[in-house]
């Protein structure tokens, strides 16, 4: 038995605009903290003496506990609540953030960066709930462009930010205040949302699936380690056999899940109309994202020798892309909508063949660097926020939490995987100059494998419109 509450009398006193405010600025500081990192990673490299898959764990392991631990904080904000599971995560993420800033060696950092993605996990799907069960029609549609734009825009944002304040180099800190920015905003909301944030939420007689979580969190492991190691250890015998565990860890996960009595991941969501393609479809566009951004803020600090000022600049044409697309792609006839996504990854693809160009002599490439950025970052949100829009369409607010758990998840998976397999074959390449190209060459496969997960909803479309014919 299921009972929703759609909208409480304090969701009604509150502005729109100031609920939004609130909980999108949590999901921007989630975003930030994985590109602010980024940018910094080589300055980590030298303060730390970390190796080059230490800093893929800094990253990655933030995002792992992120992605593994989603679908449970969605769960848990359906069962005590959207705002309470809110802030409480948001309160674990400022805390792991002071933590990783004071953080005196590479291995207690990465420590932090777990706690940190944890809080993220329970912080960030109730934002997507929030947003299915306190808007609909048109502002919800216009609510989830402003977060497809957030999401992008913190991404950016975090190179450039990332870069300022490590060039800054405030108090001799170097990398330390990309962490520590955190905790002022982190505070800050801390204090609005507790006096502003709607005690929204679904009450379910459902309860949480560890099984399910600990099997998909070994696999992932078994998956991700291996490939963010492999290349330091020389790709050693224990890494092929773990990546082959993985694959079993994953069909034990999907046995326990068949026997569960509270899955993960519910079947009726999955067999919601489009949920599947469009959560495998934003898999590969997150992963060719993650990828892109660990390889290409690598390649200008570290091969190109910019700055990390320069290098987050750098940025930006991909990020203004970006925005203006998912804030805008819905003024297209609604009969385009759909073959958007598909176009839009062709339009990604074509950017990444033109960035492998663009660095194919060894030098900037300029300015088709920045044009070819720009075509990235349009063509991933033309393809990125129409998924998630089309994922969310048909799905009940009693399934929200659910829901949102799944995508949020899908869409980490897809940044650790990307960050773990590109960052891979970037630095089993480097320092040899065809490093980017042959990167942005696999980057343009998998933006086009994203456009081919979104072909099924074309077909359901053109169905589902003959049959009422």
């Amino acid at each position: 038995m299921t009972s929703v509450t759609t909208r409480a009398p304090a969701a009604r006193r509150t502005s729109s605009a100031l609920l939004l405010t609130v909980i999108l600025a949590g999901q921007f500081m989630a975003v930030l903290d994985v590109s602010i990192v980024n940018v910094a990673a080589p300055t980590m490299r030298t303060d730390l003496g970390a190796t080059g898959s230490g800093l893929q764990l800094v990253i990655s392991g933030y995002t792992v506990a992120y992605a593994m631990l989603l679908i449970t904080g969605a769960r848990l904000g359906g069962l005590l609540g959207y705002r309470r599971l809110f802030l409480i995560g948001l309160a674990v993420f400022t805390a792991a953030s002071l933590m990783c800033g004071l953080a005196p060696s590479t291995g207690v950092l990465i420590a932090f960066r777990l706690v940190q993605g944890a809080g993220a996990a329970l912080m960030v799907p109730q934002v997507l709930s929030l947003i299915q069960v306190t808007f609909d029609g048109a502002s919800r549609g216009r609510a989830l462009g402003v977060y497809a734009t957030v999401i992008s825009v913190g991404a950016v944002v975090g190179q450039v930010l990332g870069g300022l304040l490590v060039t800054a180099d405030l108090f001799g800190t170097a990398w330390r205040p990309v962490f520590l920015v955190n905790v002022p905003i982190g505070l800050a909301l801390l204090a609005v949302g507790a006096r502003t944030l709607p005690a929204v939420h679904v009450r379910r007689e459902q309860g949480l699936d560890v099984p399910g979580l600990v099997a998909l969190s070994l696999a992932v492991c078994l998956l991700v380690v291996p490939l963010v190691l492999g290349h330091e250890e020389d790709w050693p015998l224990w890494g092929w056999v773990a990546m082959g565990l993985s694959v079993l860890a994953f069909c034990a996960f999907l046995l326990v899940e068949r026997r569960a009595a509270h899955p993960l991941v519910p079947g009726r969501l999955l067999r919601a109309p489009g949920v599947a393609a469009a959560a495998s479809g934003i898999f590969l566009v997150m992963a060719a994202y993650g990828g892109w951004l660990f390889a290409m803020a690598l390649h200008l600090q570290g091969g190109l020798g910019d700055s990390a000022l320069r290098a987050g600049c750098l940025f930006i044409p991909a990020a203004g892309a970006f925005g203006l697309t998912s804030l805008n792609w819905k003024r297209l006839p609604a009969r385009l909508h759909r073959p958007t996504m598909v176009a839009s990854a062709v339009v990604t693809a074509a950017g990444e063949l033109a960035l492998a160009a663009a660095l194919s002599g060894g030098g900037h490439g300029e300015p088709l660097l920045e044009i070819s950025f720009a075509v990235i970052g349009a063509g991933m949100a033309g393809t990125f926020s129409p998924l998630m829009a089309v994922a969310l369409a048909r799905v009940a607010p009693a399934d929200a939490a659910d829901a949102s758990g799944l995508l949020a998840m899908m869409l980490q998976l897809g940044q650790v995987v990307g960050v773990a397999v590109f960052g891979t074959l970037f630095l089993s390449l480097a320092p040899s100059a065809h490093a980017a190209t042959v990167t942005s060459l696999w980057l343009a496969a998998v933006s086009l494998a994203a456009g081919g997960c979104a072909l099924p909803l074309l077909r359901t479309r053109w169905t589902s419109e003959q049959a009422r014919r």
